[in-house]
């Protein structure tokens, strides 16, 4: 089995049972990030709307209210029917689903508006080809909007970042200082017009329960955390019971020709 099936098969076992409780986290229900979002796609209701790695479809959700058309897209089938389900209830008839990789879709050159992505992009095989992707199916013009869990750089801190997240999550890559975003993006032929970080509490229990992490690596967590230096127990605010913070980023970005 090659490295990519390895990866979409752990992608499939963490998130295909877990789809309904992502569905109702707080954490992706709601947050500045959303709303900066709608601000942003409110003058565009002509657009089509791809929501890349869509999850559990908060973003996809947020997008219908103003676009003529969402395709919520995810490699879980499982997260594609709760998007389904979930859009049926809110009585939002302009999305639809598709399943498939970040770094091969299958859309046309230049038949999409926007491309928006959020708290996915850290699961990605390949980011810099997804980029690659969303730049050719954008038309000349398009917007790319990208909201990710971020890493502070410092490699002190970024290997307490990447372990707590690999324990917690087997399915997770990496996620980006907004030096290697910039990059990326850069590479990938897109403009970015604004780059802003925040800052995200994630509360231990929640956290860890919404995919239903094995105690071990509950365990493991817990103890990484209490040796930890200061320095990392001060940048993530580790709290006694395990909650911490972390920093997100939203980007937007644009296809200029």
């Amino acid at each position: 089995m090659d490295n990519k099936n390895s990866h979409t098969q752990s992608v499939s076992q963490q998130f295909s049972p877990n789809a309904h409780n992502y569905l109702t986290s707080k954490v992706h229900a709601q947050g500045a990030d959303l709303e900066k979002l709608a601000t942003l796609l409110g003058p565009f209701s002509d657009a089509v709307v791809v929501d890349l790695g869509c999850g559990a479809g908060h973003a996809s959700f947020t997008a219908a209210r103003f676009a003529k058309k969402v395709i919520a897209y995810d490699l879980s089938a499982e997260m594609l029917k709760v998007v389904e389900h979930a859009a049926a209830d809110k009585g939002l008839t302009n999305i639809e689903v598709q399943q498939g990789y970040a770094e091969v879709l299958p859309f046309a050159d230049a038949s999409v508006d926007i491309v928006i992505s959020r708290y996915s992009a850290h699961h990605w095989h390949d980011v810099g080809r997804a980029l690659r992707e969303v730049r050719r199916i954008l038309k000349p013009g398009g917007k790319v909007v990208m909201m990710d869990t971020c890493s502070p750089g410092h490699p002190v801190l970024d290997i307490y970042l990447q372990t707590v997240e690999k324990l917690r999550d087997t399915s997770h890559v990496r996620s980006y200082s907004t030096g290697e975003w910039l990059q990326m993006f850069n590479d990938a032929g897109l403009s970015i017009g604004q780059l802003g970080t925040d800052r995200l509490t994630l509360e231990f229990s929640s956290w860890v329960a919404r995919l239903k992490t094995p105690q071990h690596f509950v365990v493991a967590i817990r103890e990484l955390q209490k040796v930890m230096s200061d320095e990392v127990t001060h940048y993530f605010a580790i709290q006694a019971e395990g909650t911490f913070e972390t920093d997100t980023v939203f980007i937007e970005a644009g296809k200029s020709r």
